[in-house]
């Protein structure tokens, strides 16, 4: 599968592409191509290192888009919008987003838009005939390039067709030992990407690191 990762020279994009790159053709996306490429072939050298032949090169935020079958939204949310209207080519898309929009004064907090979440708010920006599915919020963006470190955490996902929900829980769980939870439709995104703040509200007052989410 092809998956063009937005943003995908930050800890996020950079981190999924670690992980997919190894059974999946990824096209890591910048606005800066030159950066996108020099992280892909540091990342390509580093995975050979370790014995994994990792398929992935560096590209344009508008290339991954137009490269992609399956296109991750993985940028800051306060530059969500700015890049989203940068680009175009989302039609008949699977869109993923792991955004989460969170505000910090001594602590996080959930910060949505008015549209009610992050995910919301992409579906408002995007053409009609994409399909935006929300996955990976509540992984900590450092546990990603540790190729030696087990994920085993849970990840909810969300998206209202059905169909692409479910080739999304299945790249899930390609991942380590993720498990791909079904989570309803894209109306529940706001409960899931709130879950972030409650994360790292959590390690930050109890001293903890990489603070993730398991259902039982």
């Amino acid at each position: 599968m092809k998956i063009g990762i937005i943003g995908g020279t930050g800890d996020i994009g950079e981190g999924l592409a670690h992980r997919l790159s190894q059974n999946h053709e990824i096209y890591i996306g910048s606005r800066d191509k030159d950066k996108a490429c020099e992280t892909s072939e540091c990342m390509i050298k580093a995975l050979s290192e370790k014995g994994i032949n990792a398929h992935c090169q560096g590209v344009t935020n508008q290339d991954a888009v137009d490269m992609g079958d399956i296109v991750v939204i993985s940028v800051n949310y306060r530059h969500l919008e700015s890049t989203i209207k940068s680009l175009t080519g989302f039609e008949d898309k699977i869109v993923v987003t792991p955004v989460n929009p969170i505000g910090k004064t001594d602590h996080f907090y959930y910060d949505p838009p008015e549209e009610g979440s992050a995910a919301l708010a992409i579906k408002k920006m995007l053409p009609e005939s994409a399909k935006i599915v929300g996955a990976f919020n509540n992984i900590s963006a450092q546990k990603w390039k540790k190729l030696d470190e087990v994920l085993d955490y849970s990840v909810a996902v969300c998206g209202d067709d059905l169909q692409s929900k479910q080739i999304v829980m299945g790249l899930v769980e390609e991942v380590s030992e993720l498990t791909a939870y079904d989570a309803g439709p894209l109306e529940s995104s706001s409960i899931i990407e709130s879950i972030t703040p409650l994360i790292l509200n959590i390690a930050k007052y109890n001293n903890m690191k990489d603070v993730g989410i398991k259902f039982y």
